[in-house]
């Protein structure tokens, strides 16, 4: 059976959707910005209008650019914990996304951090404003029955739904109100085990499990689409990571890949039990493909790309490309330390109320220096959680395999697998995610999927163990003072 999806990655400052054949060829590309407001108070916002009118330009767009062929199916990832207030009756969003960068929920997990313990037995998350239902709670807080139409509120029936992004593109897209089992697993309300709603967890935020959209599988048809001309149906949902993990073919446990894209995100596959970690990590449904779930560890940079993209800002850099033009013209940053802590640290200090910190600096430090302190910045985070994968796993990563925009450096992907020391496998195409449920909608509908996996080419490390540990050891020191200093 031959057949064409579109596949709409809706990130988090831009959409990007992809025309693909069954063959994972594709035949259309197009990206659609969606602009991002952060504020001196914790917010990061959006307007969830400008992330539809984006999905609908990338997606037209980008099957113009394929020559318009009839599609047999869509898939959607989405960017997980960003939430979106909305009308169920009319669609209408109630005001803007917040977005999963937002700090603004610290206040409801320092109120629930006795709780966190629990939480994290039942969820395999933890207790942080990076995940749904703190937002959730906060926006509830907010807002209340000052804002909402009577009779209106997030316990029980009624017209306004609070959810993650991916429920109301689907609305908007198809009807559906539902969310897939790996964006659910992004909530802090997802029983890891049972994987359906906790009604305890649910109690504890103060929510109701009713309240909530249904939770689906990865692949399996959910409604039909005329967005995009005809009636096609929607069957490949996923959050990115996942997604990205899917298509890069890391099924097996101990298989690990990382995205490194506004934040880097590292996720390493556990099989088909759930696997609760001890160093820091968090642990998740990875998808559910119609054979039963998969689930995988999880570890976040919070700003991978973005740091580089706020280096650029303060004029330190010009563009990405001076991360090897500048950051590879030195052997090494002559003893600057840079901590990217600049929305807080993630995994496995969860210590959302740190600041990055760009340390060491002398009358001879360049912004040569700066950039590969940067670069030394992201790895070496990248690094620690692989450490904190091995340790889970009992064993430590035989490979790491990576993509994004910022794999483009090799003077990154060198330093990551010096510190890694093991091989870095750099994936082909940078449309993982778009692939991965593209791939997931072709199953959905009972499409065979017939794209190879690749490797666009590997690094090895350059380095010794013994040397790696010390330069490890040292900017662990750093970021320990940076989560320390609240």
């Amino acid at each position: 059976m031959n057949g064409v999806v579109l596949a709409i990655d809706q990130g988090t400052s831009a959409t990007k959707a992809v025309v693909a054949t069954a063959a994972g060829e594709v035949l259309g590309l197009a990206e659609a910005p969606v602009p991002v407001v952060a504020t001196t108070d914790g917010a990061v916002e959006f307007d969830p209008e400008a992330m539809w009118q984006s999905v609908l330009h990338a997606g037209t767009s980008a099957l113009a650019a394929a020559g318009n062929p009839a599609l047999s199916a869509i898939g959607l990832g989405n960017q997980g914990e960003t939430i979106v207030a909305w009308n169920r009756r009319t669609g209408a969003p109630l005001g803007p996304a917040v977005v999963w960068q937002d700090g603004r929920s610290a206040g409801v997990c320092d109120a629930l951090r006795s709780h966190g313990p629990r939480l994290a037995t039942l969820t395999g998350l933890t207790l942080d404003p990076y995940f749904v239902a703190p937002k959730l709670r906060w926006w509830h807080d907010r807002h209340g029955s000052d804002t909402l139409p009577s009779g209106n509120t997030l316990h029980g029936s009624g017209d306004i739904a609070v959810t993650t992004s991916d429920t109301w593109l689907l609305h908007r897209l198809c009807g559906a109100f539902v969310t897939d089992v790996a964006t659910a697993g992004r909530t802090l309300l997802l029983d890891l085990d049972a994987l359906r709603w906790s009604e305890e967890a649910c109690d504890i935020f103060g929510l109701d499990a009713a309240a909530l959209p249904t939770v689906v599988p990865n692949a399996g048809v959910v409604g039909e689409s005329s967005v995009f001309g005809g009636s096609v149906p929607v069957s490949g949902l996923c959050v990115d990571q996942q997604a990205a993990l899917f298509a890069e073919r890391c099924r097996e446990s101990g298989e690990a890949k990382c995205t490194y894209g506004t934040g880097a995100f590292l996720l390493a596959s556990t099989g088909r039990s759930p696997r609760r970690s001890d160093n820091g990590l968090v642990a998740c449904p990875a998808w559910d493909v119609g054979d039963g779930a998969n689930y995988c560890l999880d570890g976040q940079v919070f700003t991978a790309g973005a740091a580089i993209s706020w280096l650029i800002e303060l004029g330190i850099l010009s563009s990405p490309a001076d991360l090897d033009a500048l950051g590879g013209s030195v052997d090494n940053s002559d003893g600057v330390i840079f901590v990217p802590a600049l929305a807080g640290l993630a995994a496995p200090w969860w210590e959302p109320a740190a600041r990055a910190s760009l340390t060491g600096m002398s009358l001879s430090t360049r912004p040569a220096h700066i950039a590969r302190a940067a670069i030394d910045g992201i790895a070496a985070q990248v690094a620690l959680l692989a450490r904190a994968v091995g340790r889970d796993l009992g064993a430590p990563l035989a490979r790491l395999r990576v993509d994004g925009g910022i794999t483009r450096s090799t003077t990154l992907l060198q330093v990551q697998a010096d510190l890694l020391q093991c091989p870095v496998e750099v994936y082909p195409s940078p449309h993982a995610t778009a692939l991965g449920v593209a791939e997931m909608a072709a199953v959905g509908i009972g499409l065979g999927w017939d794209a190879p996996p690749t490797v666009e080419r590997v690094v090895e490390p350059a380095i010794g163990a013994d040397e790696a540990s010390d330069r490890l050891a040292l900017w662990e020191t750093a970021a320990d003072a940076v989560a320390a200093r609240r």
